[in-house]
C-alpha cells in the first residue's frame, strides 16, 4: 500500500496513461505568473519536489501551455496544491456522455472509508502521454 507519493514511484506508462484530446484549432495559453509569498511559496516548493522525486512530473523547459498552481487550505490546516486548468479545459472537447449523478457516486462510495483516505493522501496522479508533454500540469 502506498502511504505517500514517494511510495508510488515507478508507475509504468504502459500500464496506465492519460492522453488529452485538444481541439486542433486551440491556441496554447501561458497564464501570467501569480505572485505567491511566504508559507504558500514553501508549500509549493515542497509539494513540487515531492512530485518530482516520485516521478509524477518532470521539468519541461520550453512549454506551450503554462498553468498556475493554486493553494487550497485543508481542514487540517495544511495546504493542498491544485492546478488552474481553466484555459486548458476550454481547449478540450466536452464529453458527449453524461457523468454519473452525485447521488450515484455517494451511494456507490458509502461504506468505503479507503476512498476518502486516498483522497486525503493526494492520490490523484496519472502519467500523461508523452505526445503532449507541454500539457502536463
Amino acid at each position: 500500500f502506498a502511504w505517500s507519493s514517494a511510495d508510488m514511484s515507478g508507475i509504468d506508462a504502459d500500464f496506465i496513461n492519460h492522453r488529452l484530446a485538444i481541439h486542433k484549432e486551440a491556441k496554447p495559453v501561458a497564464q501570467r505568473k501569480r505572485k505567491v509569498g511566504g508559507k504558500r511559496r514553501e508549500a509549493i516548493i515542497t509539494e513540487t519536489q515531492k512530485l518530482l522525486n516520485a516521478g509524477f512530473i518532470h521539468e519541461v523547459r520550453y512549454t506551450t501551455w503554462l498553468e498556475n498552481v493554486v493553494l487550497v487550505k485543508k481542514n487540517s490546516g495544511k495546504w493542498q496544491m491544485c492546478v488552474d486548468y481553466t484555459d486548458l479545459n476550454r481547449a478540450c472537447p466536452k464529453d458527449s456522455y453524461p457523468l454519473p449523478t452525485i447521488d450515484r457516486l455517494v451511494d456507490g462510495a458509502s461504506g468505503h472509508a479507503l476512498l476518502n483516505f486516498l483522497r486525503e493522501l493526494g492520490v490523484k496522479h496519472l502519467p500523461t502521454s508523452v505526445e503532449h508533454p507541454q500539457t502536463n500540469g
